[in-house]
């Protein structure tokens, strides 16, 4: 994510943008169809994961922002991309982060190492998406400013893939998830006309020129699957690969796109942003919620007639939900600073790990 919070910003301002976009009139969608009906609180399991046992892993000193989280074929890592254009892999307490690749060969270390600046993303690159292919065990890297991305099992620097689709441009390449049997790589683009330095611009013009793209590895080829979307942000695939999950975080909600008949509709209407999505060892996905502490109820897409409640708990920020739009656990921050901004939630052999766009730590919770 791709991540509505990607600088310091108050939590305020960000719902008053994203309210904003909200109102503006929608732009079309590619066969996008709100017609199922969303899960009520009495038909769910409501849960709670506390945080007695989080514990955060602090990143090499200078970066911030481990948005996503991956684990190799190996399930070594976590491996994180941070905001100098570099993706580190943690070796455990004993050896601590390893650098393990770059977004680009011309990367300018004097510049980029250590760099928090957002002026210089689009020289040092901005790692946002990452995953790793299981038939090839390459890792794959959604990099807003250099597009997708590829860096073999001994990392080094990243192998540029795509950077435009139908002729035009990414801008923001935000997050991806691999179909690894197919060979297939689902990607967004969250604007082909304002960067990630520029992301508050998305809320303020109302930008809905974001997409949902595929990239086939064998024919090199890319095809645009969704546009006309309102900052289309983390994307997953369902366990048995039929249908894909993407955040779409200026309306609030998230969209099922199945892969068979290219056909979508609206999964689920939350009350706070979504941003990145990842799915579990069971089939369950996790999504973060981003932003919006200071405001209460239901402030997203205006169909509020259709929407799925989080006030099960004081500030939910990562939700567990099945392929029904069913929640099982809420994540709840009790409106502490720790995860005042989570991007990303990554279970991984029983612990839940938490990435942030602005942190300069990886947080963690032992289930």
């Amino acid at each position: 994510m791709k991540s509505l919070v990607l600088f310091p910003a108050s939590s305020s301002l960000l719902f008053f943008l994203l309210l904003l976009l909200n109102f503006i009139a929608p732009c079309r969608f590619m066969n996008i169809i709100p017609s199922r009906e969303f899960p009520s609180i009495s038909s769910t399991k409501i849960g709670d994961h506390h945080l007695e046992n989080y514990n955060q892993v602090l990143l090499p000193s200078g970066v911030v922002g481990p948005e996503s989280i991956a684990f190799d074929c190996q399930g070594r890592g976590p491996y994180v991309g941070v905001s100098d254009g570099r993706v580190f892999k943690w070796q455990g307490a004993q050896f601590g982060w390893t650098e393990f690749a770059i977004s680009s060969a011309k990367r300018n270390r004097q510049i980029c190492d250590g760099s928090t600046n957002p002026n210089t993303e689009p020289i040092c690159g901005r790692p946002l998406g990452l995953k790793f292919s299981t038939a090839t065990c390459d890792l794959y890297i959604a990099d807003a400013y250099f597009g997708l991305l590829m860096v073999g099992p001994q990392g080094g620097a990243a192998e540029p893939l795509a950077t435009s689709a139908e002729g035009v441009p990414f801008a923001f390449t935000n997050a991806l998830d691999i179909d690894s049997k197919a060979g297939v790589v689902y990607f967004t683009d969250s604007s082909v006309l304002f960067q990630r330095r520029e992301w508050v611009q998305i809320l303020i013009n109302g930008d809905r020129t974001g997409r949902l793209m595929k990239y086939d590895t064998r024919t090199k080829k890319v095809t645009v699957l969704l546009e006309g979307l309102a900052f289309p942000n983390g994307v997953a695939l369902s366990k048995d690969n039929s249908f894909l999950l993407l955040a779409e975080s200026g309306t609030y909600r998230i969209l099922r796109l199945w892969l068979k008949n290219h056909t979508s509709e609206v999964f689920s209407q939350l009350e706070r942003s979504p941003d990145n999505i990842k799915r579990n060892s069971k089939g369950i996905f996790w999504v973060a919620l981003n932003s919006g502490r200071d405001i209460e109820g239901f402030m997203g897409y205006p169909d509020s007639d259709h929407k799925t409640s989080l006030l099960w708990a004081k500030d939910p920020v990562a939700a567990e939900m099945d392929e029904e739009g069913k929640f099982a656990h809420l994540l709840d921050g009790k409106g502490g600073k720790a995860l005042d901004s989570v991007s990303e939630v990554e279970e991984h052999n029983g612990i839940l790990w938490m990435g942030s766009a602005v942190k300069p730590y990886l947080g963690y919770i032992r289930l």
